[in-house]
């Protein structure tokens, strides 16, 4: 009996190291889900925008949208999450320019029309980075507003901490990645993820006032983790939970509307 147990003991040690070792050279599956485009492809909008590329310091084009509003009084800075492409994210421009602030967008690397892939973490940042050095040959600061979707919630508090936009909105923000996966994955040691994101250190330098949204029913980032960042972060973050909102759909909720249109008058 012992000798059984012993046996299947071993069996289960080895295919746990197993399924670690293919979770850490495949994570950028699970992580990352882009749509591709045809380097022709031509986007299609019902409003003002024009098409730019930006060249990272590693020599990867980075494909970018600029949505105009009819009388700009500054740019929302918008990092999408980690589905698609613009041709899907452009759709969410209107509730901004409907404000009078444009829009500006990337593709990360490996999405859309942008070269390369992602193969690590600093990637992401020079990418995103990339995209403000881009923004500010055309904004001031103080007219740009930083604001990042899931994913992109995590990379727009980098890119805040290393700059100084006017404000920071984060929505369905995450705490950080390291702590996504202690909540959904406990059993995963935790030194396999390359992707930290680590958002509540970056809010830590962010001098900027900090606005997050998070549907309390979200099913992917649990707001748990708005929580947690407010209590870090009490004087510079003001949380605005969503009450019958999961982690889709906030962009057209009239709540988000209705507290955003405030916001950025």
């Amino acid at each position: 009996m012992k000798e059984i147990f012993f046996t299947f003991s071993k069996v289960i040690a080895a295919l746990y190291v197993t399924l670690v070792t293919l979770l850490f050279f495949f994570q950028e599956r699970l992580i990352f889900f882009p749509q591709k485009l045809n380097k022709n492809h031509k986007f299609q909008f019902n409003q003002n925008f024009e098409e730019v590329y930006a060249t990272t310091a590693d020599g990867i084009q980075i494909n970018g949208l600029l949505f105009k509003a009819k009388a700009s009084k500054g740019v929302v800075y918008y990092l999408h999450g980690n589905a698609g492409s613009l041709q899907s994210w452009g759709e969410v421009a209107s509730a901004y320019t409907d404000l009078n602030y444009d829009v500006f967008m990337i593709d990360y690397r490996g999405y859309g029309k942008s070269g390369g892939s992602i193969k690590n973490e600093n990637q992401l940042y020079e990418d995103v980075t990339t995209g403000y050095k881009h923004l500010q040959k055309s904004y001031t600061e103080d007219k740009i507003i930083v604001l990042g979707y899931s994913l992109g919630s995590g990379l727009a508090c980098k890119v805040a901490s290393l700059n100084q936009p006017k404000m920071l909105v984060l929505q369905s923000p995450y705490y950080s990645l390291v702590d996504m996966m202690r909540k959904n994955f406990p059993i995963i040691p935790t030194f396999i993820l390359k992707y930290k994101i680590k958002s509540h250190a970056y809010l830590a330098t962010c001098d900027m006032p900090v606005a997050i949204f998070h549907g309390v029913q979200d099913e992917v980032i649990y707001f748990g983790s708005a929580l947690k960042l407010k209590t870090d972060h009490k004087e510079k973050i003001t949380l605005y939970p969503i009450e019958d909102l999961g982690h889709n759909g906030m962009t057209d909720h009239w709540e988000y509307r209705a507290i955003l249109k405030t916001l950025l008058q």
